[in-house]
C-alpha cells in the first residue's frame, strides 16, 4: 500500500450488551470510504482495542476486509506481550490487511533496547508494510527521530510513522533524518495543518468518524478558515476521554452511538452538556456544499 492521505482511525461500535456491532461497523466504514477516506485503520486507541479480545480483533478485521474494495485496511497491533502482538500481526495478514500500525506494548514502558526489540519483532513478523505509532502521552514510550531512523535502516517494510507527540517539530526532525524514506502522518486531529506544513503526507484522523466530508476538505484544501471552524471538535481528539467525545459527535450527526465499553463510561452531567453545547454550536455553522 502507499502511505498517504487521510486514513480513518475507526471507532468500534457496540450493541447494548457491549458485543461488537459488525453490521454497523461495515456500514460505517463503507460510508467513510464513499466520502473519500483513503483507508481505514482498525484496533487503535480510538477503536478501544485494549478492551477487545484477540478473537474480537480478528473478527473486526475480517468484517472490514470485506468492504474495503481497492482501499487499504490497516490493523493496529498492540498487546500486553510481544508474543500476542506477533500473533495478531500474522492474523491481520491472514484476514486481508494491507498494512500494520505498530504500537508499543500496553502498560509496560521502558528503555529503547526493550521497546526496539518489541516493535522489531512485530515489524518483522510479516512482510506487510508497517507504520510505527509514536504517542508518548498515551503509551509513555517516546520514539525519537534517531531511533525511528535506526528502525527504518533495519526494516525495509517500516515505511511510515504516525507522529502523535503533539510537537510538529518532530515531523521536521524525522524528515531531516529519513527524507522520503518514511511517510510521516499527523496523528492528532488538532495538529494536522501544522504537521502537513512541516512535511507530513497523511493524517490518521479521528473526527472523520463523524464528519468525513469536512475532514477530507480540510486535508485537501489546507484552509485556515476551515481549520478554525473545525478546531473545537478536533481538539476533542486529544482529551483523556477522546473516545467518548468522538462517539458523542458521531451520535449527534446520526452516524453512531455514544456507547463505550467499560471501564469507559459515556459522558455525564455537566461534562456531557458542555460537550453537546460545543458540538451543536460547531454543527450550526457547518459549511455547506
Amino acid at each position: 500500500m502507499e502511505w498517504k492521505g487521510v486514513i480513518s482511525a475507526i471507532t468500534t461500535p457496540f450493541k447494548p450488551d457491549y458485543s461488537v456491532d459488525h453490521a454497523f461497523l461495515a456500514d460505517h466504514a463503507a460510508w467513510q470510504l464513499d466520502n473519500g477516506v483513503d483507508g481505514i485503520v482498525a484496533l487503535g486507541s480510538l477503536g478501544e482495542a485494549a478492551t477487545l479480545s484477540f478473537d474480537e480483533k480478528v473478527a473486526i478485521l475480517r468484517t472490514l476486509a470485506k468492504i474495503m474494495k481497492s482501499k487499504p485496511l490497516v490493523a493496529g497491533i498492540a498487546s500486553l506481550s510481544t508474543a500476542e502482538a506477533v500473533a495478531l500481526a500474522s492474523a491481520a495478514r491472514e484476514a486481508g490487511c494491507a498494512g500494520l500500525m505498530v504500537l508499543p506494548p500496553y502498560v509496560y514502558s521502558t528503555d529503547w533496547r526493550e521497546m526496539k526489540a518489541h516493535v522489531s519483532a512485530v515489524i518483522g513478523a510479516t512482510p506487510l508494510t508497517c507504520m510505527l505509532y509514536n504517542n508518548p502521552p498515551a503509551y509513555k514510550t517516546d520514539f525519537l527521530a534517531p531511533q525511528i531512523a535506526e528502525l527504518a535502516a533495519e526494516h525495509k517494510n517500516l515505511q511510515a510513522v504516525k507522529e502523535s507527540s503533539g510537537d510538529a517539530r518532530r515531523v521536521t526532525a524525522i524528515k531531516a533524518l529519513c527524507s522520503d524514506r518514511l511517510a510521516v502522518f499527523a496523528g492528532l486531529d488538532d495538529m494536522v495543518l501544522e504537521g502537513v506544513r512541516a512535511g507530513a503526507v497523511g493524517w490518521i484522523a479521528g473526527l472523520v468518524n463523524a464528519m468525513p466530508r469536512e475532514t477530507m476538505a480540510l486535508f485537501n484544501q489546507k484552509s485556515d478558515a476551515l481549520y478554525r471552524w473545525f478546531l473545537p471538535l478536533l481538539r476533542m481528539d486529544v482529551l483523556p476521554k477522546f473516545v467518548q467525545y468522538i462517539k458523542l459527535v458521531q451520535q449527534e450527526v446520526g452516524k453512531g452511538h455514544e456507547r463505550v465499553r467499560p471501564p469507559r463510561l459515556v459522558l455525564a452531567g455537566a461534562e456531557r452538556e458542555a460537550a453537546l453545547d460545543t458540538i451543536r454550536a460547531v454543527l450550526r455553522d457547518r459549511p455547506k456544499g
